[in-house]
């Protein structure tokens, strides 16, 4: 396992154990960063209209297509630090 690999892992357990709930923008952003570090560029089809929430995260990993994963993982793991989440380097 690269090193990259198990600090997103690390990263992607430790959120969920966050002092305290972020906001509703910081929290799209985790969510495309984490799908985009994990899968990669967005697939399936958007979620219909009245799905707010399922459109709201579709749209938010959909613009970070392009964006390598590697690059998304080391996005993922910054921002999980900024929210006070301590990962091994």
């Amino acid at each position: 396992m690269t090193e990259l690999k198990s600090r997103f892992e690390q990263a992607s357990l430790a959120v969920k154990s966050l002092p305290q709930q972020p906001d509703n923008d910081t929290l799209l952003k985790l969510y495309a960063l984490f799908k985009q570090g994990s899968t990669g560029d967005v697939s399936g089809d958007k979620p219909g209209f009245f799905d707010f929430v399922g459109v709201a995260k579709y749209e938010a990993w959909q613009s970070l297509k392009g964006l390598s994963q590697d690059d998304a993982k080391t996005q993922y793991i910054d921002l999980v630090r900024e929210l006070g989440v301590t990962i091994d380097d």
